[in-house]
C-alpha cells in the first residue's frame, strides 16, 4: 500500500470523532426540551407497559420526554468506557478499527483496509504510529483537546434545541427488538437559529423510534428540507435532501449505543464543493477499567483483546 493510501486511511480514522459528535447532536435531538417541559404527575398521563399503541397525547408527551432526557443524561455520562469494532465506508475507502476509550481520549488501532488485513509495511507504519504517540503525549492532548471542543459545541446546540423542534406522536410500529413508538418532529418556525452550529436545525424533520419499556431512542431519521446557509451562504451550504440515520442498542451491562450511522450529504465549504457519504457499523463492545490511561489502551490494542472488566 503506498503512502498517499496510508494517509487517507490515518484521515478517515482521525474523522471518526466528527461523525460521532454529529450522531450525539442527532440522537440528542429535544434532549433538553424534554428537560424543559413539566413532566405527567397524574394517573392519565403515566404510560402504558404493554399497549404503546393506545397512549393518548399526553401519555405520548411524557414518553418522548423521558426517552429525550435519559439520551441528554447518557450522552454526559464518561463512566462507562469501552472498547468496540468500527467498520466504516466510503466512497473511496473501506477500514477497520479497533477503538478504546479512557479518560484521556479515544484510541484507535487501523486492523483492515478495504476488509483485507494490514499489509506488513502497513503494520509497520501502525505500530510506529502508536510508538510516536506513546512517546509524545501532546498528541494524545491534542486529540483530547478536539473531543472536548466536540462537546462543547453539542451543548452550545442542546441549549438551543427546547426552541427549535416540535415532536408529534405518530402511532406504533414493530423493530426487530420488538413494539417501538413512533414520534415525527419538525422545525419550529419560531425559532431562529443564534450561530452557525444550530443553522442546521431550522430545516431538519424526521422520526424517531422510542423503545417504551427502557424508554430509549432506538432509531432516528433526520432529513433537511430546504438548502442551509451558513454566513449567508458565504461560508458554506448544506444541500436540500441530505439524510443521516442513527440506529441504538442496547449492548451488555445496560448500556446503550450508536450500533448503525448512515449520512448522505452533499453541500460547499467556502468555494469547495463536498460530498459527505459515510457509513459507519460499530460493534464488539466490551467494558474497559474506568480511569484506564491512553498509555493502557494501546497496550491493550496492541495486545489484540482490551482488557475488560468481564470475569
Amino acid at each position: 500500500m503506498g503512502q498517499d493510501q496510508n494517509r487517507t486511511a490515518a484521515t478517515a480514522t482521525a474523522s471518526g470523532s466528527v461523525l460521532r459528535f454529529i450522531a450525539l447532536i442527532c440522537l440528542v435531538t429535544g434532549a433538553s426540551l424534554a428537560a424543559s417541559q413539566p413532566a405527567g404527575n397524574s394517573a392519565t398521563d403515566s404510560v402504558p407497559n404493554s399497549v404503546p399503541g393506545s397512549l393518548s397525547p399526553a401519555q405520548a408527551q411524557v414518553l418522548i420526554n423521558r426517552a429525550l432526557a435519559n439520551e441528554l443524561r447518557v450522552a454526559q455520562d464518561s463512566r462507562h468506557p469501552m472498547s468496540y469494532t468500527l467498520r466504516k465506508i466510503t466512497p473511496r475507502l473501506t477500514i477497520t478499527k479497533q477503538i478504546v476509550e479512557t479518560k484521556d481520549g479515544d484510541v484507535a488501532r487501523l486492523t483492515s483496509l478495504f476488509d483485507k488485513p494490514l499489509s506488513a509495511t502497513a503494520e509497520q507504519q501502525e505500530e510506529a504510529r502508536l510508538d510516536t504517540l506513546l512517546s509524545n503525549p501532546g498528541m494524545q492532548h491534542h486529540r483530547k483537546l478536539s473531543e472536548d471542543a466536540d462537546t462543547a459545541r453539542a451543548l452550545k446546540v442542546l441549549r438551543v434545541l427546547p426552541y427549535a423542534f416540535y415532536f408529534q406522536y405518530a402511532g406504533a410500529t414493530d423493530s426487530p427488538s420488538g413494539t417501538v413508538v413512533k414520534f415525527t418532529f419538525k422545525p419550529n418556525p419560531n425559532f431562529s437559529a443564534p450561530d452557525l452550529e444550530t443553522q442546521a436545525l431550522t430545516e431538519m424533520s424526521g422520526e424517531i423510534l422510542v423503545d417504551s419499556a427502557l424508554e430509549r431512542v432506538t432509531r432516528l431519521d433526520g432529513h433537511l428540507d430546504q438548502d442551509v446557509d451558513f454566513g449567508w451562504g458565504i461560508l458554506g451550504r448544506l444541500n436540500k435532501g441530505g439524510w443521516i440515520r442513527i440506529d441504538q442498542a442496547e449492548v451488555g451491562g445496560n448500556q446503550w449505543r450508536t450500533v448503525h450511522f448512515k449520512m448522505q450529504m452533499s453541500g460547499r465549504v467556502v468555494f469547495k464543493t463536498r460530498v459527505f457519504d459515510t457509513s459507519e457499523d460499530e460493534s464488539g463492545f466490551r467494558p474497559v477499567p474506568l480511569g484506564t490511561s491512553y498509555q493502557q489502551a494501546i497496550q491493550m490494542l496492541r495486545a489484540g483483546e482490551p482488557k475488560t472488566d468481564d470475569k
